[in-house]
């Protein structure tokens, strides 16, 4: 309790540095995953993925982030084995946040989009079993989050896989492709404003004070997503055939109304990620907040102010616009070719896992998410489409980052043990 009184706002100060430093190895190299389908299908340029990404990150943040947050800040840990100890749990998760916006720094430069969520568990089970001891980590809870880590590319995956499959029967593969793209990509504009308007108004709209019950939840999603399709709607039919363009490809003409498309779904995998990535910069800021602010006590009720999320949510969007650009050409490009169609079902696809994941409070992986759509539409078009060396480079990043995280919590929590005292 004395260190807590004596060192408590220079602790805080380094929370906020070392979560700002975390939220900024967030952005550039998860959201740039997140942004890379779009990119790397041609439908948008970095310099408008940056502008979605600022806008909608920020918003996703803000409105649906606080859910996970509570995951990430009192699940991992058995919050009793602190109780009177709390200086180590701020000195735990200090280390944590500097380890893994360490860890996402070093792969960002070599262009690997590994996992931010990943990166946080793996050094806050570090510390806790090495610095603390073996139990207080709650094993059964990080057993869940682990398998989360293989449910949830699958499911994404699959859902991509399908999405991909629906739009070859129903649009790609029939004697009309543009006409038909024109007909049924409306649909799918309002299955994307359903989706993303719905885990707002249920897990976003908390924070702000606004609650509505079930019935009118949904029938807010149906008239957002009925919104989103007349907006497409209007904008797909100002689009025109140019013969000339489809001679060397087929379906160029067609693939034009998927780039708006993919507007609309770059804006909901933004959001989505927002929502679900936000908590691994924030969640041990939030953590080390609340001791600081109740003197030492663990466990005592304590808010998640909104500049904690205003934290996050700007240090995001800045890893984004420094560093984003590398792991955006690994997704975009080095897992399977895209094109606007192909990218929007691959990020339709995370974006509603991300969104399911975010709502349930589970901290999922947004990268494994999103690499396991863009290999479900790889699949669907057959396993020649899929480059085999760049998904097991992919791999093996994710395999080494857990015990990266853990290895350089482990070295950070000793050091600042060693700065402020034990």
């Amino acid at each position: 309790m004395e260190i807590i009184a004596n060192y408590g706002d220079i602790l805080l100060v380094l929370a906020v540095v070392f979560g700002l430093f975390m939220a900024w190895g967030v952005g550039a190299n998860d959201v740039a995953n997140a942004m890379g389908t779009s990119v790397g299908s041609g439908a948008i340029t970095i310099k408008q993925a940056i502008i979605i990404a600022v806008i909608f990150e920020f918003a996703g943040a803000i409105l649906a982030g606080g859910e996970v947050t509570a995951t990430i800040r009192k699940g991992i840990l058995d919050a009793g084995n602190f109780t009177d100890t709390p200086h180590l749990l701020v000195y735990g998760m200090l280390a944590s946040l500097l380890a893994a916006g360490t860890w996402l720094m070093i792969a960002s430069s070599l262009g690997w989009p590994v996992s931010t969520t990943h990166s946080i568990v793996g050094a806050i089970v570090g510390f806790g079993a090495v610095g603390v001891g073996v139990d207080a980590v709650a094993w059964g809870k990080v057993g869940s989050i682990a398998m989360s880590w293989v449910v949830s590319p699958i499911l994404a995956g699959s859902l991509a896989f399908m999405l991909f499959r629906s739009l070859q029967s129903l649009i790609i593969d029939t004697k009309d492709p543009f006409d038909n793209a024109k007909k049924y990509v409306p649909f799918y504009m309002f299955l994307v404003g359903f989706v993303i308007s719905l885990v707002t108004i249920f897990k976003g709209l908390k924070h702000v004070g606004l609650s509505f019950d079930l019935g009118t939840s949904y029938l807010l999603a149906i008239i957002f997503g009925l919104l989103v399709a007349s907006v497409g709607t209007i904008i797909i039919r100002r689009i025109k055939v140019d013969p000339s363009e489809n001679e060397d490809f087929h379906f160029t003409s067609m693939e034009r109304i998927f780039s708006v498309l993919m507007v609309i779904t770059a804006a909901a995998m933004a959001f989505a990620h927002g929502s679900n990535d936000v908590a691994n910069a924030i969640g041990p800021l939030a953590a080390v907040y609340g001791v600081i602010e109740s003197g030492g006590l663990i466990g005592a009720k304590s808010s998640l102010p909104v500049w904690v999320l205003l934290v996050g949510g700007g240090g995001i969007v800045f890893g984004l616009v420094t560093y984003g650009h590398k792991v955006i050409a690994t997704v975009g490009t080095g897992i399977t070719q895209l094109t606007p169609s192909r990218g929007f079902a691959a990020t339709l696809a995370a974006a509603a896992t991300v969104v399911i994941a975010s709502g349930t409070g589970l901290p999922v992986s947004t990268t494994q998410v999103l690499v396991g759509a863009v290999l479900g539409v790889g699949l669907a078009r057959g396993m020649a489409a899929l480059d085999t060396r760049m998904i097991n480079k992919i791999f093996l990043s994710w395999l080494v980052t857990l015990p990266a995280g853990a290895l350089m919590s482990i070295i950070f929590f000793f050091m600042l043990k060693g700065m402020f005292g034990a």
